[in-house]
């Protein structure tokens, strides 16, 4: 649990210590949740860092954004947006049918697997994660902005360091 809570601490850090508005940083964040839940695994950097130059958001956030899905998260996230984008397409792949086609892809890690799982689950896959992206890349971009937006609030109302604060004591003695 301690690992957990030093990399969510690191990832939260990484956050703040950007100095650019606080629009720009969640912008960036959603870009990167968005390719995140729409793009394979893998191909999600190369979109998303151009887009962010593009779009005009961080860079470092896009990046980070898209380790929504990883080696660890794939497992879950992948063939639940396949069971939506199937259910939404009318299909009838079952769950189970869908985890074990994806367990071969995550496996192997190459197009040629993805390309053999067919147009139905490559369908489902697409338009499950762009359900996924409509809800989370909103939700990112306003709580990484309401996130921000507090943690410089609260910043600028604490007062200065220890250091700076003794200095003032001495001149005023």
């Amino acid at each position: 649990m301690s690992w957990l809570k030093r990399k969510w601490k690191r990832l939260l850090a990484r956050i703040l210590r950007e100095k650019a508005p606080p629009e720009f940083i969640a912008r960036g964040w959603a870009i990167g949740i968005f390719y995140g839940c729409t793009i394979p695994f893998g191909f999600q950097l190369l979109l998303s860092v151009p887009t962010a130059l593009v779009m005009k958001g961080s860079k470092v956030g896009a990046v980070l954004g898209t380790f929504v899905t990883n080696h660890f998260t794939i497992f879950l996230i992948y063939p639940v947006q396949c069971w939506l984008g199937n259910r939404l397409l009318g299909g009838h792949l079952s769950y189970g049918h869908i985890v074990s086609a994806l367990k071969e892809v995550v496996a192997e890690q190459s197009w040629t697997t993805v390309l053999q799982l067919g147009g139905d689950l490559l369908e489902s896959f697409f338009l499950g994660g762009f359900v996924l992206a409509a809800v989370a890349v909103p939700s990112t971009y306003f709580a990484i902005l309401r996130y921000v937006k507090f943690h410089r609030a609260r910043m600028a109302a604490r007062p200065k360091r220890r250091g700076s604060r003794q200095k003032e004591v001495r001149r005023g003695n």
